[in-house]
Formats: C-alpha cells, sequence, structure tokens
C-alpha cells in the first residue's frame, strides 16, 4: 500500500452502520424525555420529602434500603441492555438515571443528618445544601466550606466516598460491558441449530 492509497482509506468515509442497528432520532428524543422525566419525578420527590423531620433510624432505614434498591436497579438495568434492541442507548439513560438515584439517596441522608443532629456538619443542611455536599463528594472536589463534624457524619461520608468507587469501578463497567456484550450479541450472525 503506498502514500496514495493510505491517504484514500484513511479519508474515506467510514461505512455506516444498517439504520436497523442504529436508533432513530424519535427514539433517541424519548429516550431523553424518559431520563428527564425520572430525573426530575426523583429531584421532586427529594425536594418535597420533609427530610428535616425525619428521624435517623428511619434516614439510616431508606439509606441502606435505597442502596439495595440501587444494586437491584442496575442488576434490572444490565439485563434490559443485554437484550434491548438497542443497548448503547440504553445503556445511557440506565446511568443518566441510576447516577441521580444514587446521589439523592446520599443527599437525603445528610439532609436528615444536619437536622437531627446539629453540629455534625460544618453547617446546617437545606435540601439543595444537601445535594450540593453529596455532589462535591461525589466529584471527589471537596471545597470544605461544608465538612463532617462528628463521628456519624464522618461515618456516613466515608461510606459514601466507599460507595462512590463502588459506583466509579463497578457499576458503571458492569453498565458499560453489558452495552458492549448487547451490541456484539446484535451484531453477530444469526446460525441456526447450536
Amino acid at each position: 500500500m503506498d502514500a496514495r492509497d493510505m491517504m484514500t482509506a484513511a479519508t474515506a468515509p467510514a461505512p455506516q452502520d444498517p439504520p436497523e442497528t442504529r436508533p432513530s432520532f424519535r427514539q433517541v428524543v424519548w429516550a431523553v424525555l424518559r431520563v428527564a422525566g425520572i430525573v426530575a419525578a426523583l429531584v421532586a420527590l427529594y425536594y418535597v420529602l420533609p427530610l428535616d423531620h425525619s428521624s435517623m433510624g428511619a434516614a439510616a432505614t431508606v439509606l441502606l434500603t435505597g442502596l439495595a434498591g440501587f444494586a437491584g436497579l442496575v442488576a434490572v438495568q444490565v439485563r434490559v441492555i443485554l437484550r434491548s434492541r438497542f443497548p448503547g442507548l440504553r445503556a445511557l439513560e440506565a446511568l443518566a438515571t441510576s447516577i441521580p438515584f444514587f446521589l439523592l439517596l446520599f443527599a437525603a441522608a445528610y439532609v436528615t443528618l444536619a437536622a437531627q443532629s446539629p453540629g455534625s456538619l460544618s453547617t446546617s443542611l437545606s435540601h439543595t445544601n444537601g445535594l450540593y455536599f453529596t455532589v462535591t463528594v461525589f466529584s471527589t472536589v471537596g471545597f470544605g466550606d461544608i465538612t463532617a463534624k462528628s463521628e456519624a457524619a464522618q461515618l456516613l461520608v466515608t461510606l459514601q466516598m466507599l460507595a462512590d468507587l463502588a459506583v466509579f469501578g463497578l457499576a458503571i463497567k458492569v453498565i458499560l460491558e453489558a452495552a458492549r456484550r448487547g451490541l456484539q450479541r446484535r451484531s453477530a450472525p444469526r446460525g441456526g441449530g447450536g
């Protein structure tokens, strides 16, 4: 292959997937609308719940139940992705709904902790402050404007950091691997007998 052939190969348009292997514009729009609706409902629920009037026991139960629900959600999402006609799109939907659910669980726990145990965090937390603090811990930014002061708060932050590592290291990998396998399954030739 000479330089001209290499240049032609490099500039030639990539072969397009057959239309049936790519989601249509309409399917993408519906996926975006589903994600927006789910996230909006989760955020609205978070803001209307009287978290500052909840007990610590109730908050711990909700957090632990929610984390178990998150693990179950990821497991269900993986099965749906593997069976989906468009696994890449479905994987993006799964990530776009699962991560906000995860973050809102911890935000609710922080708001409840701050209300039930004043002084456990460096400031009292509104729903917005709780969400902000959760995202700064999740993103490992940690500006230092809100800090854990009590052992309970430090344990909760530690739990979130460990769970964040699990989400980054496991949940996202599992979802993306499911998308990859789903795409492989779709592109594999269908054989008879076997």
